[in-house]
């Protein structure tokens, strides 16, 4: 590293690893004196004609002083990097700061500087030069510069296009044969819109790589039967995969060329061809031996099923740090350590690279569990439902990520986007690693197909296996900050395929109004509570009593659909006995055949021990019953059992290779109707669907964060400047404050400390009785209720009496720290707060002051920045949101100028991220404006990177 004393220290908090646009992976990082054989090599790699691109002339070889000038920087006006993959540099940038007439320039009063990129031309088209763009301007804006220029040959097409499409403001000219392209390089709207897709992009690229691979190499397969390698490899080869297979065990006789029928190799070096998907299945100890033979060998990505890592504790977190490094020094990624694999169910690639010992059959849901064990009881519940029964609500695909060391719910949410195989997403998070962009891509994931997910380890530490950022939120606010963004958040893993079955093979309900029908009463009768527990507008129960036949349910059925009235119908069924009874089979055709006449409305069935009605509402069937179809129960399958749908095997449907029989796809435009155990979890899905139908509605009109034309931003961030400069944190004074809050339109009623009560008088007289005298103290701070303030004293005698009543009751002054403040018109007290969490990032919260949210914990989050529409529900979410709109006779508030206010407080953490918390409270909102009597505001340094920087993996 460079150490003169000319060198400013190493930025270490610059180096970055990046997923390049083909699902590779690179590292960036700054260009040091140490690396002249590096800058050297990679060089003469680079084709003369990007060489000629480059410097505008044949430039064949770099000289010594080249070589010494791309090497020694200041890290402030001369800075570099490099993109790496193993040790070799495949691209470099470099900005030199530069003043008028485009001379060499030092110092802040510069702020524009000369940037110019080399790719190696093997790397060409991968977006390495994206790629370093983004974070050479990042690390430009944090040295103060504001501006590039670059000057661009007209037929270097190639790098005019890397900055035509970076999204910044551009000036582009044509002077003496060169293209100078001017650009500024504060973030803007599309250059951040450019940034997410080309993240996204990048980062599905590399889940499909590790989910539709060509070739796979199971690593660690044993020479005897079973154990975790033998078991994945038959998995592979019995679930059909249609790329090659290949086994490694490097303990294979010699002359041994296959196993289990699958060709065999001592090493992946061995193999000839390529291997995109390892994967490993050896003991820990042995797996950087393999990984280093993977990536010598140019493979794409590594399942690891290994344990023996950050679960297992110090040692073990440690030897996971090593294994993401080193995987990722090769460009490669990782699912795992500890995962239970993956699944593809796709006829073009049928991939069980997994545990589970059979292949679910294809369908629409995607799945991803950070538990193994948890995925195992997911995959079974979704076998056992239907989910693994039939074509339309099996699974698409499957990851368990084990550890979350590298690969993690956020790039599968990436993956998952874009493909058109998934149509609901189901995740088990116990940890989440990005909070921040794990919110912003579940609301874009959110606005194209529903995503439903469950949090473990709620209320207590996650896994030891997961490095995750430490929140300060409760985990309700958490839970309501997902919901904000479109997440179907549920409570349990019974729930959570509940949920994903109901939304995979129903339409999306059009609002809560329920028609309930069914041939028990009782059970209609438990079903409509259950409607109104869960807030839906259910109508009164239609018996057909249970003489009801499959004709009755199917006019029942017809006639509720084509009610305007209703936008979701809940069928409930109990067995009937006796001659004329309805068979399941027959049952199931009347509704399915009902509901295919009106196909835009969801319905679902509640049964009570027909276990051959869910099996056959689920699987198709003809036109008609099926001769020989039983009424009576079926036994519930165990977990793991395959189900056998009895309408399907009835007509004579043929088997797959396991003995199973392999059900018809159903009929064009009918969707197949799930079925329930019990009327409360069926009600709590469709409650569920309502919810994220309504969110959809919403989202196509999210509403915009208004323009305040006396907001003075430039202000506000020299305050801040001005008094970050004294310390590295630090809570404001009550005058800062104000001051701070004022550059925002934010205005706080003046409170006059009053030591004494001569000052006490003095200041009432300053703002103009009536006036009120406030305990500032902590344990007294807003606490009217004991008896902290005196409010409406009308003149010097009343405030006089009431300090000394104070005084008397809660101690000397100096105890009680007084202030005396004008009286604000009457209303209703509350409390708006702005905080960045280190995990969920800006976060603004709303409720009454006092014991409501004290108390009750009565409070609604959005994420910052807040729209105008966001603003309007925050203040209709909280529970006790009638008080502001005249409950019971009382006169509603200004609520449109507490929603201003909000909006404004949202801006400011919003603009400025230095500000890391604000409380107004309290803010009492009155029949006409708003009056906030107290606030707080606490400053920090900003983080050097943040969710709007360049694109990066997690650190390790």
């Amino acid at each position: 590293m460079q150490t003169s004393s000319d060198r400013h220290e190493y930025p270490a908090h610059w180096e970055a690893d990046v997923v390049l646009r083909d699902g590779g992976t690179a590292r960036i990082r700054p260009i040091t004196a140490d690396d002249a054989e590096r800058l050297v090599s990679f060089y003469e790699q680079v084709s003369d004609e990007s060489k000629y691109y480059r410097f505008f002339a044949p430039y064949p070889r770099l000289s010594a002083k080249d070589v010494h000038r791309f090497t020694h920087h200041d890290f402030v006006d001369r800075v570099g990097l490099a993109a790496t993959v193993g040790d070799e540099f495949i691209g470099t940038v470099r900005y030199d700061r530069i003043g008028a007439g485009g001379r060499p320039a030092t110092g802040a009063e510069a702020d524009e500087a000369e940037v110019a990129f080399l790719v190696q031309d093997a790397h060409q088209g991968r977006g390495v030069a994206s790629a370093l763009l983004e974070h050479i301007a990042a690390v430009a804006r944090e040295r103060g510069i504001r501006r590039f220029a670059a000057e661009v040959l007209p037929a270097n097409t190639k790098m005019i296009k890397v900055f035509t499409d970076a999204g910044y403001t551009q000036k582009r000219s044509f002077e003496d044969g060169v293209v100078r392209l001017e650009f500024g390089l504060e973030p803007t709207d599309r250059s951040l819109a450019v940034q997410y897709a080309r993240e996204q992009r990048a980062e599905a690229r590399s889940v499909q790589r590790l989910l539709a691979p060509g070739a796979v190499a199971v690593i660690g397969t044993g020479r005897a039967p079973g154990g975790v390698g033998r078991s994945i490899l038959g998995n592979i080869r019995d679930g059909g995969f249609t790329g090659r297979l290949y086994a490694v065990n490097g303990a294979l006789p010699e002359g041994q060329k296959e196993l289990d029928g699958v060709p065999a190799f001592r090493s992946v070096r061995d193999i000839d061809g390529p291997v995109d998907v390892a994967v490993v299945a050896v003991p820990a100890d042995r797996v950087p031996e393999v990984v280093a033979e993977c990536g010598e060998h140019d493979v794409q990505g590594l399942v690891v099923v290994s344990a023996g890592y950050a679960e297992s504790g110090p040692d073990g977190r440690e030897r996971q740090r090593a294994l993401v490094r080193q995987a990722r020094s090769y460009g490669m990624r990782i699912i795992g350590p500890s995962s239970f694999g993956v699944i593809n169910t796709s006829p073009e690639v049928r991939l069980n690279a997994s545990l589970a010992p059979d292949m679910p059959r294809a369908g629409r849901i995607g799945l991803f569990a950070q538990s193994g064990a948890i995925g195992v009881a997911l995959l079974s519940r979704l076998h056992r439902r239907g989910g693994g029964v039939t074509g339309v609500t099996g699974l698409s695909t499957f990851v368990s990520s084990g550890n979350r060391a590298d690969v993690s719910g956020n790039d599968v949410l990436q993956y998952w986007y874009e493909d058109a195989d998934t149509d609901v997403a189901l995740m088990y998070l116990e940890s989440i690693g990005n909070p921040r962009k794990f919110t912003r891509l579940a609301r874009r994931t959110a606005a194209a197909k529903p995503l439903v997910v469950v949090q473990g380890a709620r209320h207590g530490a996650g896994p030891r296996g997961h490095a995750v950022r430490a929140t300060q939120l409760p985990h309700a606010t958490v839970s309501a900050l997902l919901r904000q963004a479109g997440v179907i958040r549920v409570d349990t893993i019974t729930d959570l395929v509940d949920a994903g079955l109901l939304l995979a093979r129903q339409p999306l309900p059009a609002g809560p109004r329920v028609a309930i029908l069914g041939n028990s009463e009782s059970l209609g009768l438990l079903t409509y509570d259950a409607c109104l527990a869960e807030g839906l507008r259910p109508h009164p129960p239609q018996d057909l009593t249970t003489a009801a036949s499959a004709a009755d349910f199917h006019a029942a059925l017809s006639h509720a659909l084509a009610d305007d009235s209703s936008d979701a119908v809940v069928v409930t069924a109990i067995p009937s006995v006796g001659e004329g009874s309805v068979g399941d089979a027959a049952l199931a055709e009347a509704l399915r055949s009902a509901a295919a006449e009106q196909p835009t409305k969801p319905v679902l069935v509640v049964h009570v021990e027909l276990g051959g009605l869910a099996e056959a509402l689920s699987a198709a069937t003809s036109t008609a019953p099926q001769p020989g179809a039983a009424s009576g129960p079926d036994p519930t399958p165990r977990t793991g059992e395959r189900v056998k749908p009895r309408a399907a095997a009835d007509a004579g449907a043929p088997a797959d290779e396991k003995g199973a029989p392999a059900p018809a796809p159903p009929p064009e435009g009918t969707h197949p109707i799930p079925a329930y155990p019990a009327a409360e979890r069926a009600v709590r899905a469709l409650a569920q669907a309502v919810a994220y139908g309504q969110w959809r509605r919403d989202a196509a009109d999210p509403g915009k964060v208004p323009e305040y034309e006396n907001i003075d931003e430039r202000g506000a961030a020299a305050l801040i400047e001005g008094m970050l400069a004294r310390g590295q944190g630090l809570t404001l004074t009550t005058e800062a404050t104000c001051e701070l809050l004022a550059a925002y339109g934010v205005h706080v009623h003046r409170a006059l400390p009053a030591p004494t009560p001569d000052a006490a008088a003095e200041a009432a007289r300053t703002l103009g009785h009536p006036v009120a005298l406030k305990a500032t103290a902590p344990h007294l701070r807003h606490r009217a209720d004991l008896g902290g303030v005196r409010l409406d004293l009308a003149d010097e005698e009343q405030l006089r009496r009431a300090y000394a009543e104070l005084t008397e009751l809660f101690g000397s002054p100096e105890e009680l720290r007084p202030v005396v403040q004008r009286m604000a018109p009457r209303g209703v007290d509350t409390v708006v707060r702005a905080v960045i969490d280190p995990a969920a990032g800006a976060v603004l919260s709303f409720g009454l002051a006092g014991a409501a949210s004290q108390l009750l914990g009565d409070m609604a989050h959005r994420l910052i920045p807040v729209t105008d529409r966001d603003a309007t529900s925050l203040v209709r979410s909280i529970r006790t949101a009638p008080l502001l709109f005249g409950w019971r006779g009382s006169a509603p508030v200004d609520t449109p100028a507490l929603e201003e206010l909000m909006l404004r407080v949202s801006r400011l953490v919003h603009d400025h991220p230095e500000v890391v918390a604000v409380t107004l409270e309290p803010v009492v909102v009155a029949p006409h404006g708003i009056s906030v009597l107290g606030a707080s505001v606490r400053l920090a340094p900003p983080p050097a990177r943040d969710d709007h920087g360049p694109r990066t993996l997690p650190a390790y």
